[in-house]
C-alpha cells in the first residue's frame, strides 16, 4: 500500500546555491496526494509547486521545479531521493525560501529523520511505471537510458581529470533498502578549480567543506576525507534516483547513465512520456511492491557517518 510519514519533521540549514537560511518541514499527506512543495514565504498567488518531471526547469547543477505562476523550488534532488529511497509516496514539503537546505550535502539527514518518525500505510495501492521499451538520450559523450527490468536498477559511470575521482562505475539493484545502505550518505562534490567559476555565476554560494566533497588533483580537501572510495559515483546515483522520483510514481526499469546530470535525466523522462508504448502504469502486486526502493527498510540499516 502507499505510505506517508507518521508525523512532520523539520530541517534547518542553508541553500547550496543561494547561501540563504531556509527551514523545510516535511508533512504527512493522504493517499493519492503524491509529493508537493509549498512556499510559505509566498503571500499572494499559487505557492504550491508539484514535484513532477514536467515542472522541471532544466539546469546543469541542480534540479529546479517551477509552477505556472513562476514560483520555484531549487535543489530538490536530495530530499526527493530520500523520499523515494524510504518508500514515501505522499508528502507535503513546506519551506520558507526558494531552495531546499543542503544540510551535509547528502540525503542521510533526511533519511535519518524519516526513519526515526516511521512510516504509516495508507488505504490505496501503489502504482508503478513499468518500462516496456528502451528510451535513450545523448548529448556529446554523455548519455542516459531507461530499459525494461523487473525491478529498479541504477548503473552509472563518471570520469574526471582529478585523480581523487578519476573513473568510477557502479551498479545497484535499488530493492530492499539498498539506497539507505549504499547511497544515502554520499555527498555532492566538486573540483576546487570550478568553485570560483560557480561563485561568479552566483552558484554554490552556500557551499563549504562541511556540505560538499571538494577535490584538487589527487587530494580530497574536505575534512575527514571520503565516506566511500567511490563516493562521487554513488552521489551521482543518488541524484539520479531523486530526479527519477519526479516521474510521479516508482519505476520498474533499469536506468543507466554515463556522465549524465540533472538535465539529462529530466530529458530522459520527457522522452519516456512522449514515446508511445514505452511504458505503462501497473498496480503493484505484493511481490512487485517488495522490489521497490524503500520496501521494508528500517533505521538499523542507516550507515554510521562521521
Amino acid at each position: 500500500m502507499q505510505r506517508t510519514l507518521n508525523k512532520s519533521v523539520r530541517f534547518e540549514g542553508v541553500g547550496l546555491h543561494s547561501g540563504k537560511p531556509v527551514c523545510l518541514t516535511v508533512h504527512p499527506a493522504p493517499a493519492g496526494h503524491g509529493i508537493s512543495f509549498c512556499r510559505s514565504d509566498i503571500a499572494l498567488g499559487e505557492a504550491v509547486v508539484p514535484a513532477r518531471w514536467d515542472a522541471v526547469e532544466q539546469g546543469p547543477l541542480c534540479t529546479k521545479i517551477v509552477n505556472g505562476a513562476g514560483v520555484s523550488v531549487s535543489t530538490v534532488e536530495h530530499v526527493m531521493a530520500a523520499l523515494s529511497g524510504c518508500g514515501v509516496y505522499n508528502a507535503r514539503l513546506e519551506l520558507d525560501g526558494p531552495e531546499v537546505p543542503i544540510l551535509d550535502g547528502s540525503a542521510a539527514p533526511f533519511v535519518q529523520r524519516f526513519l526515526e518518525v516511521g512510516l504509516q500505510s495508507l488505504d490505496q495501492p501503489v502504482w508503478a511505471i513499468r518500462i516496456l521499451q528502451q528510451v535513450e538520450v545523448r548529448r556529446g559523450a554523455a548519455w542516459a537510458r531507461l530499459a525494461p527490468a523487473n525491478e529498479m536498477k541504477i548503473e552509472f559511470s563518471i570520469e574526471f581529470e582529478d585523480a581523487a575521482i578519476g573513473r568510477q562505475h557502479k551498479t545497484l539493484n535499488m530493492a530492499n533498502g539498498s539506497f539507505v545502505r549504499e547511497l544515502c550518505t554520499s555527498r555532492t562534490f566538486c573540483r576546487q578549480s570550478d568553485v570560483q567559476a560557480m561563485h561568479e555565476q552566483g552558484l554554490a554560494l552556500g557551499g563549504s567543506l562541511d556540505n560538499a566533497v571538494v577535490v584538487q588533483g589527487d587530494k580530497v580537501l574536505s575534512p575527514g576525507g571520503l565516506r566511500h572510495a567511490d563516493e562521487a559515483v554513488r552521489h551521482k546515483m543518488l541524484d539520479a534516483l531523486g530526479d527519477l522520483a519526479l516521474a510521479g510514481a516508482p519505476i520498474l526499469g533499469a536506468y543507466t547513465g554515463a556522465r549524465a546530470g540533472h538535465a539529462m535525466t529530466n530529458a530522459l523522462l520527457r522522452k519516456l512520456f512522449e514515446t508511445d508504448g514505452a511504458f505503462c502504469f501497473v498496480r503493484c502486486t505484493a511481490e512487485q511492491a517488495a522490489r521497490l526502493p524503500g520496501a521494508g527498510v528500517h533505521l538499523g540499516e542507516m550507515p554510521k557517518v562521521a
